[in-house]
């Protein structure tokens, strides 16, 4: 994720510089406040899945529940930690201690990165089958249970549509040149899997289900879209060819829900979205529409780390001198269109007259942040971490996650337990 997080500023920046981040003033007034009128009938925004001609059942294994799980916290307090990190005893053991003496109760940890290796020994025989593993943690299961011992919160990190090692296995699964029919890899020459290919969509939540088997109480899946850089006039999709990426993104999402859904009472699961899907109507020509994800994941992480938002974005300059008030309006832009959303499939839609409706705030409450903790643009220390929080609980919202690539946190900006 952090690769493609990094390319997210020149790509935004590239696709909209000078961006509509703000939706009208009818919809989502500078207040904050909207009120809702009846509609003639109810219209919800919530799309039908819509399977691909002739595609197959995609009928997953069934896992027995062989470890405890932790509830998900109210507020989830999370750091990332790499699956390189996970390996390491004693550097993973000081993270672990960090999280038990701050306010941190949560923990998001690889399960497999952009390279395409699932890091832990799977636990089924239809995933070991696709010969994926690179075993790293191969304690994976025992330290899951440690950290639940310790009542920490256990995320599992899936990046889906970026994998370099899936492409060389399944070559017929990757996007490809549009010119010469060859496999098509981005600017640090990384090859993808195309979106639309409903085989993919499986292998990601086989690797959801299995990990979820050895204790994993959540699944978190990045890369869920398109490519944003690279040579973008030489790209084809064969899987998804005719078809609008915002619609196969929302297939994909709905496809999740329905296998994740329906698994024992139900497996928490998360999505990863550029930060600008709270500010953009457009997908970004990636796919990514936050409407799109807000009814099929538990929770909704836009990625609004200040470093990745261009110069002069609603009107700062340098938006890393002021990452509280950006992470600020991105959420509170994330919020009122999670309102409109329910809103609107109540059968509402949005007036300036007394309000007749008033959002429960189911969708708004599914919204948790990664923020930023890594020097990039800037100095990033105590002062912009907890500016960032404090941004974030500005917006109405308790919840949040901490990336940092290299996992050295700023200790001293997280309260003391």
């Amino acid at each position: 994720m952090a690769s493609a997080r990094f390319l997210f500023r020149i790509a935004l920046a590239a696709i909209f510089f000078g961006a509509v981040f703000v939706l009208g003033a009818m919809f989502i007034p500078a207040s904050g406040q909207i009120a809702y009128m009846r509609t003639s009938s109810a219209s919800t925004s919530v799309v039908a899945l819509t399977p691909y001609a002739g595609e197959k059942e995609l009928a997953l294994e069934k896992l027995p529940l062989v470890v405890s799980h932790v509830e998900t916290p109210e507020k989830v307090k999370a750091i990332y930690m790499t699956s390189w990190v996970a390996s390491d005893r004693k550097w993973r053991a000081q993270l672990v201690r960090f999280i038990e003496e701050s306010e941190i109760n949560s923990v998001v940890i690889d399960i497999k990165d952009y390279a395409g290796e699932i890091v832990y020994p799977v636990e089924t025989k239809e995933l070991a089958a696709f010969g994926s593993e690179g075993v790293r943690v191969p304690d994976m299961k025992e330290f899951v249970a440690d950290l639940h011992a310790r009542d920490i919160y256990v995320i599992g990190r899936v990046a889906v549509f970026q994998d370099a090692l899936m492409v060389k296995k399944k070559p017929e699964w990757a996007v490809l040149r549009s010119s010469d029919g060859g496999v098509w890899r981005d600017r640090k020459g990384i090859s993808w899997l195309d979106p639309g290919n409903s085989e993919v969509w499986r292998y990601a939540a086989l690797i959801g289900k299995d990990a979820y088997a050895i204790g994993f109480d959540e699944i978190n899946y990045d890369y869920i879209r398109y490519p944003s850089d690279g040579n973008m006039q030489d790209i084809a999709y064969p899987f998804a060819k005719g078809r609008k990426k915002t619609e196969v993104m929302h297939d994909f999402y709905a496809y999740l829900a329905k296998v994740f859904g329906s698994e024992r009472s139900k497996i928490p699961i998360s999505a990863d979205l550029f930060g600008m899907t709270t500010t953009n109507t457009d997908d970004l020509n990636i796919g990514q529409l936050l409407e799109n994800a807000l009814p099929y994941f538990d929770y909704i992480a836009p990625m609004v780390y200040p470093s990745h938002y261009p110069p002069n974005f609603n009107g700062w300059k340098n938006p890393n001198t002021v990452p509280g008030e950006i992470v600020k309006f991105s959420m509170s832009r994330a919020v009122a269109r999670a309102n409109i959303f329910e809103a609107k499939e109540a059968g509402f839609i949005a007036s300036t007259s007394t309000p007749a409706y008033v959002p429960s705030g189911k969708y708004a409450k599914k919204l948790r942040p990664w923020l930023q903790d890594f020097d990039y643009g800037g100095d990033y220390g105590e002062a912009e971490v907890r500016a960032q929080i404090a941004g974030t609980y500005a917006s109405g919202l308790d919840s949040w996650m901490i990336w940092d690539p290299a996992n050295r946190y700023t200790r001293s900006a997280y309260e003391r337990e």
